[in-house]
């Protein structure tokens, strides 16, 4: 079985996210979407919130399984799970010159466990969370987030807009 760990903090998950998930998806027999925890960070929404989101947004894909984990390379998650490939978008030349360094030392963790880079549409080239987030606020918001979300997420934004 090809198995295949696509990570991220996923706050929230966005059209890119769900289109390497898509992708990733045809690309391999399962897909593991896993949400990894950094207790060091801020986070929008909460971990169960994202779950639920990720679980709602890819719930017609038979072979994608949304998980978590927590204090573990992303490398040492695959074994794990057994998953023989990482998945990684590269958005820009930031995005390369990271994924780059994270193949190598992730090759010199588990040289069995092999990155697979994908890189999106021009049109969801510039669609991240930090993106999204920063969006929210000025006059108009709802209708641009709009554009950059799945359906149950951009509904998580507009039910914490009413609270």
């Amino acid at each position: 079985m090809r198995r295949a760990v696509y990570a991220g903090s996923f706050d929230p998950i966005t059209l890119g996210h769900l289109w390497m998930i898509d992708q990733g998806r045809a690309l391999f027999d399962e897909l593991i979407v896993a949400i990894g925890i950094n207790p060091d960070k801020r986070y929008l929404f909460s971990l169960e919130d994202r779950l639920a989101m990720l679980r709602e947004t890819t719930g017609a894909f038979p072979n994608v399984r949304i998980a978590s984990y927590e204090n573990l390379f992303l490398v040492h998650y695959a074994e794990q799970v057994g998953a023989s490939f990482i998945l990684r978008g590269i958005r820009n030349e930031q995005d390369y010159g990271y994924e780059r360094g994270m193949r190598y030392v992730n090759a010199e963790l588990d040289a069995k466990i092999r990155s697979v880079f994908l890189i999106p549409p021009r049109e969801l080239v510039e669609v991240s969370s930090s993106f999204v987030k920063g969006l929210v606020g000025p006059a108009g918001w709802e209708q641009i987030l709009e554009k950059y979300l799945p359906a149950p997420v951009y509904q998580r934004f507009l039910a914490r807009k009413n609270t």
